[in-house]
Order: structure tokens, then sequence, then C-alpha cells
């Protein structure tokens, strides 16, 4: 990979450990909220809808909107937990708060990101909602480490469509052929990136069966390794 200069990074689930974040965020939201159900049996229905409601709207098929509210709605339906819509609107609207708050990064991405910095320009791309991920760079350290954040609100599409990327790579005024993008996200990421051009590796923390002709880690420092 001795033709790298740029390298572009995913933000949730890659560099801010967006699990870990969002269940601590959702405990506060709830003891202050005073939601009196099984968080537990909550939380396990929320994990699978709320990635359910990610996947279609990458796909174009739910809003912003529909996503905040909808993954709350089916959570409390799937365990029979009644609540009134005006409630869920403010539980939505108010855990985007608790969760920009939180700062916990995966291990070693300081770490990682510091070598980095000294051998590449570092950007990132986003599909997470725009005034968030903003916060959460910020207040979690990261800003200092990257020329471009580019997020898809901006652009007015999500990974992986082809213009995401063609729109980062113009903002940082680099080439295909001399950037590298890693990410959590097969299709978005991974894919996506190497659809126009990219080098690609797919950061598979969950250890997940992929395709063997994917570049793969499962720690952010075995990037040391490989740039």
């Amino acid at each position: 990979m001795t033709n790298i200069k740029h390298v572009f990074f995913d933000l949730d689930h890659t560099l801010w450990d967006f699990d870990k974040n969002s269940e601590l965020a959702l405990r506060e939201l709830f003891k202050d909220s005073s939601i009196n159900c099984d968080f537990d049996e909550f939380h396990k229905h929320y994990l699978t809808i709320n990635d359910s409601y990610w996947k279609r709207i990458e796909k174009g098929e739910v809003s912003k909107e529909e996503l905040k509210y909808g993954r709350f709605k089916d959570a409390f339906e799937a365990i029979s937990f009644a609540i009134s819509p005006e409630e869920i609107t403010n539980i939505a609207d108010k855990y985007l708060d608790y969760l920009a708050e939180q700062t916990h990064l995966f291990d070693d991405a300081l770490a990682v990101l510091s070598y980095l910095k000294n051998k590449y320009k570092l950007h990132i791309i986003s599909n997470g909602f725009q005034e968030i991920q903003n916060y959460k760079i910020t207040k979690s350290g990261l800003l200092p480490f990257f020329d471009v954040i580019v997020n898809a609100e901006t652009v007015g599409v999500k990974k992986p469509n082809p213009k995401i990327y063609h729109y980062a790579l113009d903002l940082a005024k680099a080439k295909p052929s001399e950037s590298i993008m890693i990410g959590d996200n097969l299709d978005a990421d991974v894919y996506g990136a190497l659809a126009v051009g990219l080098d690609a590796i797919y950061f598979n923390y969950k250890n997940k069966e992929i395709p063997k002709d994917i570049k793969t880690i499962n720690k952010l420092k075995t990037l040391k390794e490989l740039l």
C-alpha cells in the first residue's frame, strides 16, 4: 500500500464505539425519564430493530424522522410496554442528546490515529446525523486528527452511493488510487469504496464470516502493520 496518501474512516462502529455509547446513553435516559420497563429486554430488541432501520435508511426506504421514532416505537411494542406517541417522540429526541455526550472509542483508536496522522491525510465519511456526528467527533477528541469530515446529510446521499465518495475525494483533493476506506459495514464502507476505485479494509470487530478476498482487521492496532 505504498501508494496510499489518504485514509478515510467511518465513524460509528469503527472509531467511536457506538454499541457501548448507545447502551450507556439509553440507560441514563431511561433512568432520568423514569421509564419502568425491563431495560435488558428492551435493549435486546432495540439493537436488532435499530440495525434494520439503518439498513433501510441507507437504501432510502425510510427518512431520518421515521428512523428516530420508529426504532423506539417498535422496540416498546416488542416488549408490550404501553407508552404514548408523545412520550416516544420525547425519548427519541432526548436519546440523541444523551448519545452525543458519550465518548468511548474503540481500543487503540487514538494511538492508531496519532501514528497514521504522521504518514497520511486522514478523513471521515459518515452516514450518521450531521449535528450529532460533529458533536461526537469533537467531544471524543477525534477532531484534531482529520482534515476532511463528510456527512451524508451534507451531500444528500448515504454510503454506498458513489456521490458521497466522489464528494469526499474532491474535498480532500485525493485520487481514488491513492486512497483507502476503513469501516465496519461491508456494503457501505467496503463495496461502496471499491466501486469508485478506493482500496478498502473491513473492520470486523464482531468476527463475522466474510469473503476471503476482502482485506480485514479485527483490531484497530493492526492498521499499524498494514499502513
